[in-house]
Parts: C-alpha cells; structure tokens; sequence
C-alpha cells in the first residue's frame, strides 16, 4: 500500500510567558497513515489539535518529536522538496487586499517558479475552473466570503499539487456557500485524483467528503474509519421502526447484514442498522417472511454527529469498543 502521509508518534507543546511559563500539549503521539488519492477526514472540536498537526504535516511547524512523511518525504529534511509538491487551503482566506483575483493568481505562480505562457495559462484554466471570469479584475477586499474562500481553492491548484491540505474550508460560510465548496473540493479530487487531507468539525461534511475519518481529541486520534464503521463501532446507526402483526424470525434477522442491533415488543421492532436507506428493502424482505404482516414503517437517520458525541464522551465509554 502506498501511502501519500505518514505520521508516527507526533508530539507538539506550545509554551507561552516570561516569568509564569504555561504549558499547552497540542498533540500527544498522533499516528496516522493517508493512501495515495484519499479523501482523508480529520474531525474533532475546537482546540482539539487539527490546525497544529496540520501545520506539521505540512512542514510549516516542526513537532517536538516524532515522524513525518510526506509522499515518501521526510518532513524534517525535505521541506522545500515537500512543498513544491504540496499545498493548503485555509478556512480564513487571506491575500493580498489590493490585488485582483487575476493579479493574486499571477503573484502566486511566480512563487510556485511559473513564468510567462506556462503562468498565464494555468491562471485562465484555474479561472474557468473556479467561474471566476466576472470576478477578474476585483481586488480581494471586495469579494464574498464565499468568492474569497473559492480563490483560495484556485490558488491551491497552482503548482498541480500532488497532496492538498485543507483546514476548516467552509468554515463560517453560509450553508449555500458551504455545499458549492464541497462540490468544488470533490470535483478538484474527482478530476485530478489528488490525495487531499481536510480538518472540520463539521460531521456532514466529514462524512459527505471522506472516505474515511480520524477523531482527534485532546491531542489524540480517538479513532479512524469509515462513516459506517465508526457507527458500527459505537453501536448507533439509523433506527428503523416496524410495526407488525406475526413472528418474526429474530436468528435470521440477528445474521442480517448491517444489523447492529434490536428489539422486540409486542407488534413493534426496533432495529439499529448501520445505513437505513441502503438496508431497508433487504430488511422489510426478511421480516416479511412466514407470513408476517408489515403494518408501518419508519426510518430515523443518524449521522457523525451522534458518533462525534460518543466519542467525545470520557474515556471508558461502554459503548465503545477500541
């Protein structure tokens, strides 16, 4: 398997003033190893330690300890080499406020060492790609939040980076705003099948982006999986009511795939399943069976955000099997 980051052990404390020094532990051994062509999938609270290890990952911080590789890259080495290969998106975009949309591209493919036809030809095809035509000619300060942060994924494209690191990239964007950028972000992987590493705290669009998810807390992975599997491993998922006339069959039901759980009472069945809509014909199928009369139907959804909550919980949690 190849892998486009590894990390192993990584540490990081920041200490602050001069007389009375504090001490604050942003990352406390995190372990982490992304495939090539990932969507990748780091969730947790604020304060949790995502822009801290992402910064490292990134090589624009040095961990007290550990190891980093990037593309096969040793991050404590290689850092310019690193770099020209990579590049980041933040959820707080800043350019320079006087330059145009045009100018701002431009004055980042002279840093990347684009000149002349080479420059002026990414620059328009990243302008295409982002619909940014009618924006050409206006300065940063004057663009949308949501314009701003679609420079910014224009401006990571740049140098056709082989791993993209975004940190927050709707954040504090209007829901409208926020699901164009996620289109924007998908389509950039779709087309270009670049590794692509994003920190949120917001689980829908975890869930909706990633292949797979890492729940950092307190400085710590917590976990890593799918969205269906950390479902599984909290023991929640959707939740799909049955009411019935008959017997149902609970061994058939018990080895049903994707069943985490259920119950029975009287004309009622409960059942956790870890993805309701994809489950459900399979599922109204076999109760059926031996005669038993399907009377109504029900389907009540969870999503990261309830995983997110049981993960957040105190350590010793019985609900999770790590």
């Amino acid at each position: 398997m190849a892998y486009a980051i590894e990390a192993e052990g990584i540490f990081k404390t920041f200490r602050s003033g001069w007389w009375k020094k504090r001490e604050k532990e942003a990352l406390k051994g995190v372990d982490l190893q992304i495939e090539e062509g990932e969507i990748f999938g780091i969730l947790g609270p604020n304060g949790a330690g995502k822009t801290t290890l992402l910064s490292i990952l990134c090589t624009l911080l040095l961990p007290d300890r550990g190891k980093v590789h990037i593309l096969g890259m040793d991050g404590m080495h290689d850092e310019q080499q690193i770099r020209e290969k990579v590049n980041v998106v933040s959820g707080n975009a800043n350019f320079l406020w006087s330059l145009t949309v045009k100018e701002n591209l431009h004055y980042y493919g002279m840093l990347y060492g684009l000149t002349g036809k080479e420059r002026e030809t990414k620059v328009e095809t990243l302008i295409d790609l982002f619909k940014m035509k009618e924006y050409l000619n206006i300065p940063f300060d004057e663009l949308s939040t949501g314009m701003k942060q679609r420079l910014s994924l224009a401006k990571s494209l740049i140098n056709d980076p082989e791993v993209l690191f975004l940190d927050e990239p709707t954040v504090g964007l209007d829901p409208e705003v926020s699901i164009r950028i996620r289109e924007e972000i998908f389509s950039i992987h779709k087309q270009k099948g670049i590794t692509i590493l994003l920190t949120t705290h917001n689980m829908k669009e975890a869930e909706n982006l990633c292949g797979r998810i890492a729940f950092l807390k307190e400085g710590r992975i917590v976990t890593t999986g799918t969205a269906e599997a950390l479902k599984r491993m909290v023991r929640i998922g959707d939740r799909l009511k049955v009411e019935f006339h008959g017997r149902i069959q609970e061994d058939e039901l018990l080895r049903a795939d994707g069943v985490i759980n259920f119950t029975i009472s009287d004309s009622l069945c409960e059942i956790v399943v870890d993805d309701g809509e994809r489950r459900l014909g399979n599922l109204i199928a076999l109760l059926s069976q031996g005669g038993v009369q399907i009377k109504k139907v029900s389907l009540g959804q969870t999503d990261l955000e309830d995983v997110f909550i049981e993960f957040a919980k105190d350590e010793g949690n019985p609900n999770l099997d790590r």
